[in-house]
């Protein structure tokens, strides 16, 4: 009697396990107790600097679930290396949607990855949201109605510097340095389009690797002339440019691109002294900051490094991206409530109105439609002291490029 006992309880559980599988899949990823969520990240290669911003979501997420959740379902992310490599990136996606059964894609950073898994992931009618990386293939919600930028775009951001250059440093020399992919070529683009019949004050621009070794560059861009020095590159690059730069007793106006403009990760791997009035773009706070001392979102966000990514470093800005993306997608997901088909997820990821993350620049608002998948369009142009960036002049709506016929 007791075998036959034993037998039906394996049976019964075995049977329950299958139905709990099978729930999972046909709810895609959300049960009545869990939400799951695929990410993808370089936590190695080239472009590890960026890492920080899947383990802030990480963090994140474990927050939301020591607070219950979000309408009492936990979040469980489920982040993979990709190590900057695209063919990697779409195995890891498929092994998350048809293994891991997640709900939806969120967060996944660079163009080139995202590139590779998003016709994938849009013919499984699957949520690509708040993608981290700002090129303008993230806003066509057309052709690509389950696919969704985050940041500002690379190539507003380009334009912001060419009108900035132009105002401060009409008929300077300018020389740049950019990074060899989409993201390069996006913000170099803007950078020209912005400064429109006077691009010819471009008399130098050498394209690298992002891996690339760049003393020699550095060099040969000094040897222009040039008076103003765009870094157009990754963070580690960033940081030997401007370290280079020094050694060569070369003092230019540095500009450094947003996605660079780490503290932690350029600025002072490049030396502090080194840094010292370098301009770049902001749309996030600095915590490091004395503006934002008493403010409670930032003591908010140290708190939360404290306690929930205690190893990482609060000057960080990819870490404070990832915090403030995350934050995002659980607004977008509360206004889900019981609903969160990947469908409603969509609907309201597009349902943004003047959404304002404590962490954000004042003034900076996010904002999403049916035809609008750019939640934030507004900058601030910034200016490090040596020890931390100083907003100058107002928040500037980015004119991003919509492509045509694309709404």
């Amino acid at each position: 009697m007791k075998t036959r006992i034993k037998r039906l309880s394996a049976a019964f559980f075995a049977a329950m396990s299958v139905a709990s599988v099978a729930q999972q899949a046909l709810a895609g990823g959300t049960t009545d107790i869990e939400i799951r969520i695929g990410n993808i990240m370089p936590y190695t290669g080239p472009l590890a600097a960026f890492a920080s911003i899947g383990r802030a979501e990480a963090a994140y997420f474990d927050m939301i679930n020591e607070r219950g959740g979000i309408n009492g379902r936990k979040i469980k992310f489920i982040s993979r290396d990709d190590s900057s490599n695209p063919r990697t990136a779409a195995e890891q996606t498929s092994e998350l949607v048809e293994q891991e059964q997640v709900n939806l894609m969120f967060g996944s950073f660079g163009t080139p990855s995202n590139l590779a898994t998003r016709t994938y992931l849009n013919e499984r009618n699957i949520p690509q949201l708040f993608v981290a990386s700002g090129d303008e293939e993230w806003a066509h919600p057309k052709r690509f109605p389950w696919t969704m930028g985050w940041q500002p775009t690379f190539r507003a951001e380009g334009r912001i510097y060419a009108n900035y250059i132009q105002s401060a440093y009409p008929s300077r020399k300018i020389a740049v340095l950019w990074q060899n992919d989409q993201f390069g070529r996006d913000l170099f683009r803007g950078l020209q389009e912005g400064l429109g019949i006077t691009a010819n004050m471009i008399v130098a621009d050498i394209a690298i690797e992002a891996d690339t070794s760049i003393d020699t560059q550095v060099e040969i861009l000094k040897n222009s002339g040039a008076e103003v020095l765009v870094l157009n590159c990754a963070p580690p690059i960033s940081a030997r440019a401007i370290r280079r730069a020094a050694e060569l007793d070369w003092h230019p106006q540095l500009v450094l691109v947003n996605a660079a403009a780490s503290i932690a990760n350029a600025l002072r791997p490049a030396g502090l002294q080194n840094s010292v009035g370098v301009i770049s773009t902001s749309f996030l706070k600095d915590a490091s900051d004395t503006t934002w001392k008493e403010d409670p979102a930032v003591k908010d966000w140290l708190a939360f490094m404290d306690k929930y990514y205690p190893d990482g470093d609060k000057e960080d800005s990819n870490a404070i991206f990832g915090y403030a993306a995350a934050a995002t997608l659980v607004q977008v997901l509360t206004q889900c409530g019981d609903d969160l088909s990947r469908e409603n997820i969509m609907r309201q990821a597009a349902s943004l109105r003047n959404y304002q993350s404590g962490i954000a620049l004042p003034g900076i608002a996010m904002n999403t439609g049916p035809a609008d998948f750019h939640p934030i369009k507004q900058m601030r142009l910034v200016q490090f002291d040596g020890s931390a960036w100083q907003p100058i002049g107002d928040v500037i709506e980015s004119a991003f490029a919509r492509a045509p016929n694309d709404n």
